[in-house]
């Protein structure tokens, strides 16, 4: 399991991509629980306990919706249980570094957690961008644009499936 913790870091700090993944549906096994405890973590700091578990199965569709027509349209279908893996275990690794700036935004709020949240997605979004791109065989460019497009996307799909967590109005 430390080895795989290990990985999933080195591809959230660029030492490494998806394709170093193992593509074996054991790493998805082991990652899923993982991804659904950090995730209803960061949900029962925001006070989302009544849709936890439809949020992050909504959430975990929008990946596999999102990452499985990109290599189907790209001939690199073979290529998505290796993606998804490293999709979902770097979100688990922002993620846990996310806590401390969500617990400190929901309880006393300043610049300093504005900033880490700040910083926390922008690298969400570069590490994506580093993923498409190389499960693509594309530029950083193009996986860094699909990311924004991914991103933007589920936050729209997201805000407008659970309207609680954003504060807009239904």
């Amino acid at each position: 399991m430390y080895e795989l913790i290990l990985l999933f870091f080195q591809i959230a700090t660029f030492q490494k991509g998806p394709q170093d993944v193992p593509a074996s549906p054991f790493v998805l096994r082991l990652l899923l629980p993982a991804y659904v405890a950090i995730n209803y973590l960061i949900l029962f700091l925001n006070s989302a306990h009544s849709t936890a578990v439809l949020q992050i199965g909504v959430d975990f569709g929008l990946i596999v919706l999102f990452s499985w027509p990109l290599l189907y349209t790209s001939g690199k279908i073979a290529r998505f249980p290796q993606t998804l893996a490293a999709m979902l275990g770097t979100d688990v690794v922002i993620s846990f570094f996310a806590l401390p700036a969500i617990a400190t935004l929901n309880t006393h709020a300043n610049d300093l957690a504005y900033f880490a949240m700040l910083a926390l997605v922008l690298w969400h979004w570069l590490v994506s961008g580093h993923i498409i791109r190389h499960a693509l065989d594309r530029s950083l460019f193009f996986g860094l644009g699909l990311a924004l497009l991914y991103i933007m996307l589920s936050s729209q799909i997201m805000a407008a499936l659970f309207p609680e967590i954003t504060g807009s109005p239904q």
